[in-house]
């Protein structure tokens, strides 16, 4: 049964990743969708218009995910965040944020085998997805390691006020923007000080990508525009008449995310950060071996 379904996942990876570079390729020649037509007709948020914000409630469930998190905070998937569809999740991605459909295909069945789950009939609820070291991971630039805060639902304000402040770029219209280069040395700074003050600190291969993946969305989907990341990532709210940056007609595919993730990836440097992992260090106690 191993053997099979083994099998089974590789054709389906290999039928994804063919999927994905037709799309890539289609994307190319294609013009781009309008400015103020990124989201579909009949979907939320088109023309500007989001649904309602209401904040969750003590027994909703959230995870440390703002991008889910804030569809849920919209009514743009179950306010509760529980007895979520991965079918449904993966609908509501593809028009909320604009990731092609072969992106939100091999994300969802990715996290149905991460959750044991069926992707076609199971459901979910939000806070399942924190599994430590499934997708959720240490060094996040939005949170505290999970050794600290086990609740990853809940974000830690200063690190991403830090990581606002960190922008150096500005767009044609002069916002201040959150560059490929800030989101590795933001990055950078994480690895550093997470790994001299968290003596149960792990961060494998994988799980670096990932974090490079979750820096590089805030860098594409949102152009990195502090405005728009200031309420996305402290409130989990959509900013009235926000769209996606990324104007693909198929969206944004696994071939050009990875290059964005590598750049990010390449340019972290841990090493720069040694005085600041000494001093957290210190101030908690611990002993650091960078």
């Amino acid at each position: 049964m191993g053997f099979f379904s083994g099998l089974s996942r590789c054709f389906f990876d290999v039928g994804i990743m063919s999927w994905d570079v037709l799309l890539t390729l289609s994307n190319l020649v294609r013009r781009k969708l309008p400015i103020g037509h990124v989201i579909a007709g009949g979907h939320p948020g088109y023309g500007g218009h989001w649904p309602e914000f209401i904040p969750p409630q003590v027994t909703d469930s959230r995870c440390s995910c703002p991008a889910f998190n804030a569809m849920a905070n919209h009514g743009i998937i179950s306010r509760s965040g529980r007895g979520l569809s991965f079918v449904e999740l993966n609908n509501h991605i593809q028009k909320t944020y604009n990731f092609s459909p072969s992106f939100c295909s091999f994300a969802l069945h990715f996290l149905a085998r991460m959750l044991k789950r069926n992707y076609s009939g199971d459901k979910f609820d939000l806070e399942e997805l924190d599994l430590h070291n499934g997708i959720e991971h240490d060094a996040s630039l939005l949170r505290l390691d999970a050794a600290f805060q086990p609740d990853q639902s809940i974000k830690h304000v200063p690190f991403i006020e830090e990581l606002l402040a960190a922008a150096t770029g500005k767009d044609k219209d002069g916002n201040d923007v959150i560059t490929t280069k800030d989101s590795s040395r933001m990055l950078g700074k994480r690895r550093a000080v997470a790994r001299a003050v968290n003596k149960e600190f792990s961060l494998s291969f994988f799980h670096k990508i990932f974090g490079s993946a979750n820096a590089s969305t805030l860098v594409t989907i949102f152009g990195g525009r502090v405005d728009d990341l200031r309420s996305f990532l402290l409130h989990e709210r959509i900013p009235e008449s926000w769209e996606p940056r990324v104007r693909q007609p198929h969206g944004m595919t696994i071939i050009n995310f990875n290059k964005t993730i590598l750049i990010v990836e390449v340019g972290v440097r841990e090493k720069d950060w040694a005085q600041a992992a000494r001093e957290a260090a210190e101030s908690h106690g611990t002993i650091t071996l960078v």
